[in-house]
């Protein structure tokens, strides 16, 4: 199998985050991830304070989220701030209201990517499970991946969401060769309330998940857990680690 580079979303440690932002990144990297997707830092901390506390880290930063609004009014000071981090990929999630919303996102979604493919860097598009809405008998993803642009539009698909959507993450991943460059990484727990888990501690075949990621082209895994029901900081140490023991981390 594969060996893929593995990063972390910072909001599963958003609360320690808040009160010691350069300790907690400190801590990540203690646990071993080299790589975060994560944004500007808040304020009382410049970006260059955080740049060389990650330097020093030895962590990077591969990509960040931003809002709609932030990529219509501002995507030179988003790919401005990729460019000085040395990432790639800009991501953005959206809910849909109806199939005509949809269809008007996705013409958006297309000038957005083209503008930043002008700019280098890579537009994504992360899902939850509301993209899995039918609208006239097709999910709203499967519309929004039909009407926009495989090169300019491109997706970070989240494996948990795709399950809670009620498909299976693996066989919906195997629709994406060439368009899905990184992978949103969680655990499901058994149960009806479907609680989140650590990454290999839940019901999702996560074996099965990397293999499809190797053949249809994955370059990033993201560990993410949206709740958890230890310390976040415990929590992403026993994904990694378990990622470890399936032999998938770089």
């Amino acid at each position: 199998m594969k060996k893929f580079p593995v990063a972390l979303q910072p909001y599963t440690i958003r609360d320690h985050l808040q009160n010691d932002f350069l300790g907690a990144l400190s801590t990540v990297a203690g646990i071993g991830y080299t790589a975060l997707e994560l944004g500007p830092p808040p304020a009382g901390i410049t970006l260059e304070q955080m740049k060389t506390h990650l330097d020093d880290l030895g962590v990077r930063i591969m990509g960040t989220h931003a809002s709609l609004e932030q990529l219509q009014t501002d995507l030179d000071g988003v790919a401005d701030f990729l460019h000085q981090v040395g990432g790639k990929y800009v991501t953005l999630s959206h809910r849909f209201a109806d199939r005509a919303e949809v269809l008007s996102c996705a013409a958006e979604f297309n000038r957005i990517g083209e503008a930043c493919q002008q700019r280098g860097i890579q537009f994504l598009y992360h899902n939850h499970d509301w993209e899995f809405v039918r609208f006239d008998r097709e999910y709203a993803l499967d519309l929004l991946l039909e009407n926009t642009d495989p090169q300019n539009v491109k997706l970070e698909l989240d494996v948990y969401w795709v399950a809670r959507g009620g498909e299976d993450p693996a066989q919906f991943l195997k629709k994406l060769v060439g368009r899905c460059p990184v992978l949103h990484l969680k655990d499901m727990e058994a149960g009806e309330e479907q609680f989140f888990a650590e990454v290999g501690e839940g019901i999702l075949n996560i074996p099965d998940i990397l293999q499809v990621a190797e053949e249809v082209g994955v370059e990033w895994l993201v560990v993410e857990q949206d709740l958890c029901r230890r310390d976040p900081f415990e929590s992403i140490q026993i994904s990694l680690n378990n990622l470890r023991k399936l032999d998938a981390v770089l």
